[in-house]
């Protein structure tokens, strides 16, 4: 049987019970709160995830690109909500994804999309594309302000066309990631709902189905006191954790159930080498809101110990105390917690899923672009 002591490092580690844990805990959240669970799989990009993510609710899911959509509808996953703004040179594709049986929803929040999106879709009426109008509830990147005038004209105007149907509003609380505590969690997805349902009343008052009221972000689903008026929510990380939702209150550090190993390939007496650096870890610093000394990932198991510097292929350990560090010896292995899952977890090609130091199964992920068949294809 395969340990992690024999794969190649630095390696990707799933811990498939962690993994179930916090799957469970989100179905629960979601039932406890009335709505549906749509899981962003977004981070995992994994058919294996999604069918644990996706266990005990109604099947649909969310993803950030339409080559994710194409892939997890080729592994039965048909309720799709490509959850980016729509651009116009992607309609075609959603298109066909939506002929081929996929139940695609799309997101827009400007005439212009609106308007390139209905004039490709006319004819298809026997394969519709499900329409999203993107709300800004505070995070100030994408969507229409929910007291905005075109929201409600987006609406009528895409209302009854031909090869689309509208299907309601969608926001998604970013900002809740720079939050320094629960209660103002609590208060920006309530500010979050609050929006999205401001909008989706507007709608229906201009004589206009909404049937969907989506919300999204880890740290709104689990501290959003009440969700009144919202139909589904659209978490993600939460299904693998880092050490920005442990600083964040998402969950406990003992339920990230993510790592990259790394084989120590130096030892110093203020410092430790290992061969996981910036490609392996990602350079991303978003858990020092919570913790400055956390660097560029938390080292499981040796108290107080961080990669502190990141090159290309080098990471550099250090510890808060020197003494935590000895003991290590060049060949060990070790595991590193990441700050954000989501960039550490994009430079692997898949999961080596683990029981403690049993390797269970490798899961594959699509890392979210068009993959090429023939890396020697020229363009014309």
């Amino acid at each position: 049987m395969t340990t992690t002591s024999q794969i190649p490092t630095p390696a990707l580690l799933l811990d498939r019970a962690k993994l179930e844990a916090n799957a469970a805990f989100m179905t629960a959240r979601a039932k406890a709160l009335g709505v549906k669970l749509r899981p962003h799989m977004k981070t995992a990009k994994s058919a294996d995830v999604a069918r644990i993510a996706t266990a005990g609710n109604f099947g649909g899911i969310t993803v950030s690109t339409l080559a994710e959509a194409r892939y997890f509808a080729q592994h039965g996953f048909k309720d799709v909500t490509y959850a980016v703004g729509l651009a116009p040179a992607k309609i075609e594709e959603a298109l066909s994804l939506a002929s081929r049986g996929a139940r695609l929803n799309v997101l827009i929040d400007h005439p212009e999309q609106a308007q390139q999106l209905v004039a490709k879709a006319a004819g298809q009426d026997d394969s519709p594309l499900g329409v999203l109008i993107e709300v800004d509830c505070g995070d100030g990147r994408g969507g229409v302000l929910p007291d905005a005038p075109w929201l409600v004209e987006l609406a009528k105007y895409v209302n009854g066309r031909p090869g689309v149907l509208f299907a309601g509003v969608l926001t998604h609380a970013g900002h809740s990631y720079a939050c320094r505590s629960v209660d103002e969690i609590a208060k920006v997805a309530e500010a979050e709902r609050g929006a999205v349902v401001a909008a989706a009343k507007r709608i229906r008052d201009a004589g206009i189905a909404c049937d969907t009221v989506s919300v999204g972000s880890t740290p709104t689903a689990t501290h959003a006191r009440q969700l009144d008026g919202v139909t589904e929510m659209r978490p993600g990380v939460y299904m693998f954790g880092d050490l920005d939702q442990a600083g964040l209150g998402s969950l406990p550090e003992d339920r990230i159930a993510v790592s990259v190993l790394a084989s120590v390939i130096g030892v110093y007496p203020d410092r430790i080498l290992v061969d996981a650096g910036g490609l392996a870890l990602s350079k991303d610093i978003s858990a020092q809101r919570h913790n400055p000394q956390v660097g560029y990932g938390k080292v499981a198991g040796l108290r107080g110990a961080y990669v502190v510097k990141a090159n290309q292929e080098h990471g550099i350990i250090q510890a808060d105390d020197p003494a935590a560090l000895n003991g290590v010896k060049v060949g060990d292995r070790l595991r590193i917690l990441p700050n954000h899952v989501c960039m550490t977890a994009a430079a692997h090609p898949g999961y080596y899923v683990v029981n403690g130091t049993k390797v269970l199964e490798r899961w594959p992920r699509i890392n979210g672009w068009e993959q090429w068949p023939d890396a020697t294809r020229k363009t014309k």
